[in-house]
């Protein structure tokens, strides 16, 4: 049922108002206690009364029977209308104009204003309380004498004859006051320990919106990042299919040319040796002797092996020809560069930790406090000479090993006119003129060489592509796989290179530098 229709269901067909100690007549109709006993005092000497809502008359002035049900019904759905007024207890004995009651009497049951609670009676059994319409639930149902005890036994209240002579005699008691402070002791534990855990909720909400935010902020730029790695891997295919189509139409071409000089060829020779089939025949058919065993041309005309071995060779080459679509051709390479790109995007957002270690490092070389900074120097360190420290080149290597796992590291070169980075062997070299990043075989580096990136390892330099040169670099290692990459830190990213090989040693991140400052950048 709708708030407004209760509403309407509850409201006393006298006053207009939400009953006020609701009592009924033997008709059944419910009245306001007040409003009924005004009614019922202006029908005195009238000869009868009646029901002033269906006009039943009744000889005698009716009893009144207070509605229990009806009250706790009105109770309920005030307690539930947290926007309506207060509701107002009126004083009981204030007919003519209601007053509003400042406390009520639990033995009377009755609500009294200011002038009725003066002249009041005072003896201990006339309890007083705040205003309230449930002066029967104050009572006890068996004895109806107000409720004075706590059974803790039952924990139920009690009035007096329950403790005398009622199923509690005997039961340990407690005063309604006295078992309240505890029952208040204990709902104040309780609050706290809610209060406490709302702040645990609202702590909890707190961090689940900020991870929210975090989320929706790394999505963003996940977003981003994948739409400009379609973008460039759209752009890189299609760069790959012309390369290839390219390589296709040529190599066709070029077979095509080299069959066709090869055709010309042993058309040539076919025509010979029509020609000397047609000689040989003419001399099989002559009958004069003399004229076959002087003919001067007869060695040649039977040497039938000449070229022949070297135009089945050349058949055979022609015939084999696969052009350039092998595991080591255009679209191969193209793919493997593409394909690994794709395999480590997603991993280059997490970079490790890299910090280096001042016990290698040349002592030409400062190495900054928090050890993420290297610069060439011209103040010599004076740093103890150990078989640790590098000696025949300015270098230094990380602190931290890496024995498994993917692992990615960046670096700031663009402080830096002359510069290697890479990966070490801990074995390398620390004094030779060999122990330089690249200039052995237990090390990988990526260098630039004016405006073009190179590549060594065993010193053996692989010159790459020339571009503008780039401020960062990242180097990307795949322990189990055997492979280092080197990336252009530009947008897109750019791969540069990668080793492949069989790890033997845990590896170290190695820098050399020239000249100016490398720094470390931190992990992403």
């Amino acid at each position: 049922m709708a708030s407004a229709d209760l509403r309407a269901e509850l409201e006393c067909s006298v006053c207009l108002n939400i009953y006020i100690d609701p009592v009924n007549l033997k008709c059944g109709h419910n009245f306001c206690r007040v409003c009924i006993d005004r009614v019922l005092d202006t029908q005195e000497g009238s000869g009868g009364y009646s029901c002033p809502e269906c006009r039943e008359k009744f000889p005698d002035r009716p009893a009144l029977q207070r509605n229990i049900t009806l009250r706790n019904i009105v109770e309920n759905f005030l307690s539930a209308q947290p926007d309506q007024e207060e509701y107002v207890v009126f004083c009981t004995y204030c007919v003519d104009y209601p007053i509003p009651a400042v406390r009520s009497c639990l033995h009377c049951e009755v609500s009294l204003c200011d002038k009725h609670l003066r002249v009041h009676k005072k003896s201990p059994e006339h309890i007083l309380t705040d205003p309230t319409l449930s002066l029967e639930s104050r009572k006890c149902s068996v004895h109806k004498k107000t409720l004075e005890y706590y059974c803790t036994e039952d924990e139920t209240c009690i009035c007096v004859s329950c403790c005398l002579i009622g199923e509690h005699k005997g039961h340990e008691m407690e005063s309604l006051d006295e078992a309240s402070e505890k029952k208040k002791e204990t709902l104040r534990n309780v609050l706290q320990k809610l209060l406490t855990k709302r702040e645990e909720m609202e702590e909890r909400v707190q961090s689940l919106q900020e991870h929210k935010r975090k989320v929706e902020e790394e999505a963003a730029g996940d977003t981003e990042r994948v739409t400009v790695l379609f973008r460039d891997l759209r752009r890189r295919l299609e760069d790959l299919e012309k390369r290839v189509l390219r390589e296709i139409s040529g190599w066709a071409k070029r077979v095509s040319l080299s069959i066709s000089d090869f055709f010309q060829d042993l058309e040539i020779k076919k025509e010979e040796l029509s020609r000397k089939m047609r000689h040989i025949e003419e001399l099989c058919n002559m009958t004069d002797p003399l004229t076959v065993l002087q003919e001067s041309d007869t060695g040649d005309l039977c040497d039938t092996e000449d070229g022949d071995n070297e135009d089945r060779e050349r058949h055979e080459e022609l015939l084999h020809d696969g052009g350039g679509l092998d595991g080591d051709g255009v679209l191969y390479t193209g793919l493997s560069d593409i394909i690994t790109d794709i395999n480590v995007y997603f991993y280059l957002q997490e970079a490790t930790d890299i910090l280096l270690d001042v016990n290698t490092a040349h002592n030409y070389l400062h190495i900054s406090d928090d050890r993420k900074t290297v610069s060439r120097s011209d103040i010599y360190q004076n740093r103890p000479e150990t078989t640790e420290r590098f000696q025949g080149y300015s270098q230094v290597l990380s602190s931290q090993s890496f024995s498994s796992g993917r692992h990615y590291w960046e670096v700031d070169v663009g402080g830096s006119d002359g510069w290697t980075v890479g990966m070490c062997y801990p074995s390398i070299e620390r004094r030779e003129l060999e122990s330089g990043v690249g200039y052995n075989n237990k090390s990988w580096g990526l260098g630039r060489n004016g405006n073009r990136y190179e590549v060594i390892h065993d010193s053996k330099w692989i010159p790459l592509f020339a571009s503008t040169p780039s401020k960062r670099v990242g180097i990307y290692l795949n322990y189990e796989a055997g492979r280092i990459s080197f990336y252009e830190l530009r947008d897109p990213i750019r791969h540069l290179h990668t080793f492949t090989t069989t790890f033997t040693e845990p590896l170290h991140a190695g820098i050399w530098v020239g000249g100016g400052c490398i720094k470390i950048w931190e992990g992403i």
